[in-house]
């Protein structure tokens, strides 16, 4: 059985402001209107043939929003299996959970294929081919990762050497990895033909995997096995929601796959990739997805170029105009905007580094907040008053809530609310009609109907924090 397991959570800070850490690049929208996640869901449905299993590993806070993209997608004939971490702890703990996971459903001889969430692969029918010539090696014994044929002295990605040839079609054993060269040493890799970009694309069977990490990283290996153990799946609505066990899962290392394991074991092969590959890591690749002009502007919304060259905009509503600039990078969100030179694009994390360290709302979040009922942005705040448009989807439900500090007026603009307020009995509210919820009172928004619920919500109070909030009952586990 062949299972194809998604690794999704990366923060992708060289990509702000887009990408934030309630909203990581996986959830990206690309030029083409697609997510990378979404992308790469299709990606690995398509190396299933009928019905098959998805293993997708994921912070719990992105469960919801997976789920979403995934039913988006409308390949419901794949079941899907949710690892849900508490934290990130790297590439090797995911990896050895999922290998558990899949070991105590399907077996020792299930053949994983790990695709991170945030890369672009254009070319799927070669990539179908490369993890069959993968799988081969696989169930051969052999712990495989893809490696890409470098293009350019690429200094932001790692290397790996290739050793003896395996077979006719180009795979070898894997001589040594090598991290992120500097610019001389990446040309003298691309010079020699005998280094690939490390893709961190891995195959290999669960009883090899696991084998090798015994031999190799046993303590990962034992703790993952008491995390599984504490860490029972449960059907959620068609798929398998396995939420891994806050304190077990904080006792494995942080540590990737590769110097775990990959970079120990003498079971290592690599598949040379024919097909095109990109991680999207910074704002100059996602330039690259996008049809230049006469000279060299690319936008992926309404821009006004004059005297300017080689320069990059995307922006949410508002046009942009640059008048005699070149080589910029412009990204302009409601609430932030990012202006950087293309030669400084990988620079763009120490921006997104700063604000963390401030604790700045724009690193966690965007003014539209997505949520399991559905979304609400901050139209307009100030001392004292915060505006939102809040959307419930059909059929969904708030929890039952209370807020200490604040007082909320809901004005129905679309579809019908069903509103709990203060122990009275469920009561509909129509649109043109309104509600006022008084701080202290338990309450409830629900949708009963079958298009979207869009309300209009005016916060009162001294304190308009999210945090200013106690759930007593929710559908959706977070309850305190």
């Amino acid at each position: 059985m062949l299972i194809p397991v998604i690794l999704s959570g990366g923060a992708g800070t060289r990509l702000w402001p887009v990408s934030r850490e309630g909203h990581p690049k996986p959830f990206m929208v690309l030029p083409d209107g697609q997510t990378l996640l979404g992308k790469t869901y299709r990606r690995a449905a398509k190396l299933l043939t009928g019905s098959g299993h998805i293993v997708t590993v994921t912070n719990r806070d992105y469960y919801f929003q997976s789920k979403d993209h995934y039913q988006a997608a409308k390949l419901e004939r794949h079941r899907g299996h949710f690892l849900l971490e508490p934290a990130g702890r790297n590439t090797a703990p995911a990896i050895a959970a999922a290998a558990l996971a899949i070991q105590a459903l399907h077996g020792d001889d299930a053949i994983m294929v790990v695709m991170p969430a945030d890369h672009l692969i254009q070319n799927e029918h070669a990539f179908a081919q490369a993890v069959e010539h993968a799988t081969q090696l696989a169930r051969a014994g052999h712990l495989v990762t893809f490696g890409v044929v470098p293009t350019a002295p690429e200094t932001g990605f790692g290397y790996i050497q290739a050793g003896t040839s395996l077979d006719a079609q180009g795979a070898t054993k894997v001589q040594r990895f090598v991290e992120k060269p500097d610019l001389a040493t990446a040309r003298d890799y691309l010079e020699s033909g005998d280094f690939l970009w490390n893709s961190g694309m891995f195959c290999f069977s669960v009883a090899t995997l696991l084998d090798e990490l015994h031999t190799h990283a046993p303590t990962l290996l034992e703790q993952g096995r008491v995390c599984l153990a504490a860490s029972a799946p449960v059907d959620a609505g068609g798929c398998l929601q396995q939420e891994l066990s806050t304190d077990e899962f904080a006792q494995m290392p942080d540590i990737s796959i590769d110097y775990a394991l990959m970079e120990l074991s003498d079971k290592v092969a690599v598949v040379p990739a024919a097909f095109d590959w990109s991680d999207i890591g910074s704002w100059n690749a996602v330039s690259a997805l996008v049809p230049a002009d006469a000279q060299n502007n690319r936008s992926t919304s309404e821009a006004l170029f004059i005297d300017s060259h080689g320069n990059f905009v995307q922006s949410e509503g508002r046009v942009v105009a640059a008048v005699g600039v070149d080589n910029l990078i412009v990204v302009d969100t409601p609430d932030a905007i990012l202006v950087a030179h293309a030669d400084r694009a990988q620079d763009v994390r120490r921006v997104a580094k700063q604000l963390k360290a401030q604790n700045h709302e724009t690193y966690r979040l965007h003014r539209t907040v997505s949520r399991p009922w559905g979304s609400y942005t901050v139209l307009e705040e100030g001392p004292g008053f915060k505006i939102k448009r809040i959307v419930v989807k059909p059929g969904a439900s708030l929890s039952l809530q209370m807020h200490h500090h604040r007082n909320e007026h809901w004005v129905v603009v679309k579809g019908t609310a069903k509103v709990t307020n203060n122990g009275d009995g469920a009561h509909l509210v129509n649109s043109n009609e309104s509600t006022f919820i008084a701080a202290g009172h338990k309450h409830r928004l629900a949708n009963p109907g079958v298009i979207d619920l869009v309300i209009i919500e005016v916060q009162s109070g001294e304190y308009l924090g999210e945090d200013d909030i106690v759930r007593f009952e929710d559908q959706y586990g977070r309850t305190d």
